[in-house]
């Protein structure tokens, strides 16, 4: 009897959430934190698009697209990027669940910090190659027209301006960018998968699988911790993609940037170092908070499954 019960106990111990519920909890932190953050994102585009100085800031940007286009300018892009955020969150979620299943100990069920990092930047691959950078490609010829009039807008939604992208550059104008952005996410995962670990360790005492559920603002405090380091050591990624993204073909059907690493020595030539962080102030104010909402809500899920499927009373 005592033999079953330890077996039982040991069990438990080394439970853990399953993938699947991994990724519920993803979805719904995605979409609670698109809603809530898509103004900061238009910003941003803006912003890394502006190679003129018409925007002197962040403030500066978002009261010129009020006045000039008004208030529901800073949503626009919202569903394909609200979709695009639910469906990453999804993959995220559950292939690095799915990938630290590869890396637990046998015999603990622990999973090391080397495994961590690894399934992280797998998760980060894929996210970025089977959802990201299409969604992405849409979003941001979206985001960068500009006037009050709809109707002389080349791109008149996300289904119009998907079909136009395929039409007129093949269905590889959907990857445009498609490098820098699997060199952003990779970093991005690897180091926020491991960070917020680590944050709910040292600041919570909070283990995978030890029934203890964390409150909101604990949650949020370490998602937003962990979503600080990413944002300073992909900018030049992130800035290039939004520039291959955004660029279509001249009227003698050329591309000013030829790939990653050509439109980024093309940007630092003609515009300097610092050119390659634009747009760092408004990612910071948008990933750190996103992913501080999006944890709040993952580990509210994630803990309600904990207390009643991996430590129920026997």
């Amino acid at each position: 009897m005592a033999a079953a019960a330890a077996r039982t106990a040991d069990s438990k111990s080394q439970a853990s959430i399953p993938p699947y519920m991994k990724a519920i909890s993803g979805s719904l932190g995605g979409v609670v934190e698109a809603c809530c953050l898509q103004p900061i994102d238009v910003i941003k585009t803006r912003l890394q698009l502006d190679r003129g100085g018409a925007y002197k800031g962040i403030g500066h940007c978002g009261s010129t697209v009020v006045r000039t286009e008004g208030v529901r300018a800073l949503w626009k892009g919202l569903t394909p990027f609200a979709t695009h955020l639910t469906l990453k969150y999804t993959l995220r979620m559950g292939s690095n669940a799915m990938f630290q299943t590869l890396f637990k100990d046998k015999e603990t069920g622990k999973v090391s910090s080397h495994g961590r990092l690894l399934s992280g930047f797998g998760a980060g691959v894929l996210e970025a190659l089977a959802i990201v950078t299409p969604f992405e490609v849409v979003k941001i010829r979206l985001q960068q027209q500009k006037g009050l009039s709809p109707e002389l807008f080349k791109y008149k939604g996300p289904i119009h301006c998907a079909r136009t992208i395929v039409r007129e550059e093949s269905i590889l104008g959907l990857w445009s960018g498609a490098a820098p952005t699997v060199m952003r996410n990779g970093t991005n995962q690897a180091v926020m998968f491991t960070a917020k670990n680590s944050f709910d360790v040292l600041l919570w005492n909070k283990h995978e699988g030890d029934g203890k559920s964390l409150h909101p603002w604990q949650s949020m405090i370490s998602g937003f911790l962990a979503g600080t380091a990413g944002p300073f050591c992909t900018g030049p990624f992130d800035v290039v993609k939004t520039r291959l993204m955004a660029q279509t073909k001249d009227g003698e059907g050329g591309l000013k940037y030829k790939g990653m690493v050509h439109a980024i020595r093309t940007i630092y030539a003609e515009e300097g170092l610092v050119a390659l962080w634009r747009g760092l102030l408004p990612r910071l104010m948008r990933i750190p908070p996103g992913q501080a909402i999006m944890w709040a809500v993952a580990d509210q899920v994630t803990g309600l499954y904990e207390k009643r499927y991996l430590n129920a009373p026997l």
